[in-house]
């Protein structure tokens, strides 16, 4: 009869314009697809050359490789008696649409162009493509003559249809559809689509996957059918970590689940379903079939293919499990070690240097970086060859097999103390213990003689010395000399992973990290060109909040002991004079500002949207329990005046991973002016008429200036 469709989806480790090895990645996934005996196989979206080509969607020759791509797939006989479907931008009629190309055995079954574009947060979609807009029509396409050549075709249907083979049939969603209200599977489920596809660009943010999760399960629950999502993962060449999550769901339910966090380049998931379970299960939705009956049809492309076999009815299918989610720790553990094993491997560099300052940012960078380690010594352990052939270059030893985390960590990653005389003792010993716990190769040197030099060249010109304002200087000179502390720390950085390997006799050169946090960097709380200033930052979408949870996971999980002494310890630049040996500075008594409050106000700011008057009328309903509403237009204003202030370090801010929806990161993210009128004086005195309001209705003597 035929009712068990075996299909296969994956989630591929692709790079932007990295053709050759997209297309191998291709290959690989198509080969173990049809070694566990499936009829169909999904890719990732815009898989053939690449997710994150932004402006390069722009160029001819990313539409021509493509091309090219796509002639290779469809003249090689690994693609025989399977039907693919490839993710790749195309031309039509001069209009660019972001596509999927299905075809089987030479011929070029249907081009389905993407209806719903993603354009929110990190996504930019509209900017190079088009959307469809001609809901169920198809349309001639004129193929290019190498792919003419190959397949025989002049013209293939382009536009929005379905696929009906012998058995069952198929209709794709790419990513942003699944999200969108009117989703295409709402009315191709009621048309007689069984299976649908979609094909995902989707990258990590922090408790996300749920969402998604949520998101395949309920397409299934209300109408019936089998979903199957793909995804790209890994670090495409951007601040984005794309993390898998490759699913199928039957009914409601998953029936097979993907990793999200993994080093394996190719991923390929496969499920045999039984197309009754579909059927019968929407034969008692009376709702759905009276609906059914009112559709308006999609044009449907006939395929002389089935996913069955005529003989199957001993062949096992697939039952549903659950769904075992990641913890936000997890995920921090996890998502940003990978994404700098791929950046460290694309970079053909040799390792990490990081500025190890005893507190808990820079701690928790050195633990993602050993959490590294971990993985890359676990995927070794497991049999992935292309991960122990990238270790074996990174260290230079053609021979070396990465078994022990802390001895990798000794090759592939250096840590600094860059001690001054504002240092004390306490963080020195924290950042060299841990240093010896994770097995990082451990420098310890002193800045003051720079610092000197440094200040003692403005003195020189000037004919004055600047003094900290425990001396008696001024604000202005105490800040000028913690920022020259601070950014001959960069210098310093930069240098020595330059040379550190050279001084060692081994080749290659370091990338730089750095470590301030979400919440620093939107409150503005670094030194324009300081340590914060790096090559990557894996923690600079991570609020302090989930920095201090993912540090007391590592001391649980990773059994590394020095993390309790930083975690204990006050939050401190240390760039000021210490009082009778020890730290007089903290980061909250600095900002003015908790962390736990910062987090709340970045949320607010940018995910509730939410401008000077909205954030205060919304926090004196929160607040109300432990501030007064002029606290709250105080601690506001407070907020509004630094982040406005500080804004323009956002203009260089270290590219880091994108974890949270709050972040402050200025290149795509979050598109704000970094020239602020920093009085906000309409908003602030809309601000003050609410406050007197309130307080005249309590009965409090209102004052006329509340700044």
């Amino acid at each position: 009869m035929g009712r068990a469709v075996t299909v296969a989806t994956c989630a591929l480790n692709q790079w932007a314009l990295d053709f050759e090895g997209n297309l191998e990645r291709i290959f690989r996934s198509i080969d173990i697809a049809k070694s566990k005996g499936a009829r169909y196989r999904l890719g990732p979206e815009l898989e053939i050359c690449g997710y994150g080509c932004s402006d390069h969607y722009y160029e001819s020759d990313t539409l021509l490789h493509s091309f090219q791509v796509l002639e290779k797939l469809l003249e090689s006989p690994a693609t025989q008696d399977i039907i693919c479907d490839v993710g790749m931008p195309v031309l039509h009629r001069n209009v660019r649409y972001n596509c999927r190309v299905i075809f089987l055995n030479k011929k070029i079954l249907l081009i389905r162009p993407k209806i719903s574009l993603a354009n929110g947060g990190n996504y930019r979609e509209l900017r190079w493509f088009t959307p469809w807009s001609k809901a169920r029509h198809v349309e001639e396409y004129f193929l290019p003559r190498i792919i003419q050549e190959v397949t025989g075709q002049e013209t293939v249907p382009f536009g929005d249809a379905v696929l009906a083979t012998k058995d069952t049939c198929l209709g794709a969603e790419i990513c942003e559809e699944l999200w969108a209200p009117n989703s295409p599977h709402i009315e191709m489920g009621l048309d007689g689509v069984e299976i649908f596809t979609n094909s995902s660009g989707s990258h990590h943010v922090l408790r996300k996957a749920h969402a998604r999760v949520d998101l395949v399960n309920s397409a299934t629950a209300k109408n019936g059918g089998i979903y199957i999502l793909a995804n790209q993962k890994g670090c495409d060449g951007d601040r984005l970590y794309y993390d898998g999550c490759a699913m199928i769901s039957m009914n409601g339910e998953t029936v097979a689940q993907g990793s999200q966090f993994s080093l394996d380049d190719v991923e390929v998931l496969v499920a045999t379903l039984d197309l009754e379970d579909v059927r019968s299960y929407r034969a008692e939705m009376s709702s759905r079939n009276l609906a059914a009956s009112k559709v308006n049809p999609y044009p449907r492309v006939k395929v002389d293919f089935a996913l069955s076999c005529p003989d199957d009815v001993a062949v096992p299918t697939c039952m549903p499990i659950q769904w075992r989610h990641h913890s936000p720790e997890e995920e921090i553990s996890l998502g940003p070690a990978c994404w700098l094993w791929d950046y460290l491997r694309r970079s053909k560099q040799a390792g990490f240097l990081l500025p190890l300052s005893g507190g808990i940012d820079s701690s928790a960078t050195a633990c993602i970086v050993y959490s590294m380690c971990h993985q890359v010594c676990l995927a070794v352990k497991n049999g992935n060859a292309d991960v122990l052939a990238d270790a074996r270059r990174i260290v230079n030893d053609k021979t070396y097999i990465p078994e022990d985390p802390r001895e990798l960590c000794k090759r592939v990653f250096t840590t600094c103390y860059m001690a001054s005389e504002n240092s004390s003792q306490d963080t020195c010993n924290r950042a060299k213990l841990l240093a010896e716990q994770i097995g990082s190769y451990h420098i310890n040197l002193n800045i003051d003689a720079a610092v000197k030099a440094v200040v003692g060249i403005f003195s020189v010109v000037t004919g004055q010395t600047p003094r900290f304002s425990v001396y008696g200087g001024s604000s202005r000179e105490s800040l000028a000399l913690q920022n020259v502390q601070a950014r001959i720390r960069m210098v310093l950085a930069y240098l020595f992973a330059q040379l550190t390997l050279w001084a060692r006799g081994m080749p290659g050169g370091l990338l730089v990290l750095g470590s301030a946090n979400v919440d620093e960097s939107l409150r503005g709380y670094l030194t324009k060109y300081d340590c914060s200033s790096a090559d990557i930052n894996p923690i600079g979408g991570i609020s302090k909040t989930d920095l201090k949870n993912f540090i007391q996971y590592c001391i649980e999980n990773f059994q590394l002991t020095a993390l309790r002494s930083i975690m204990s310890a006050p939050p401190t630049a240390e760039l000021e004079p210490l009082v009778d040996g020890q730290v007089a500075q903290t980061d909250e008594a600095d900002m003015g500002m908790t962390y736990a409050e910062l987090s709340v106000y970045g949320k607010l700011r940018k995910i509730a949207k939410a401008g000077p008057y909205s954030m205060f009328c919304k926090l004196i309903s929160m607040w109300k329990e432990i501030c007064t509403p002029r606290e709250v237009a105080s601690k506001v204003k407070h907020f509004f005046r630094m982040y406005s202030v500080n804004r323009h370090k956002m203009t260089t801010l270290t590219p880091s991973y994108h974890a949270e929806n709050y972040s402050p990161d200025d290149n795509r993210f979050d598109l704000r002016p970094f020239l602020y009128n920093t009085s906000w004086s309409w908003q602030f005195r809309c601000i003050d008429k609410q406050v007197s309001k309130l307080e005249k209705n309590e009965g409090i003597s209102v004052a006329e200036d509340m700044d």
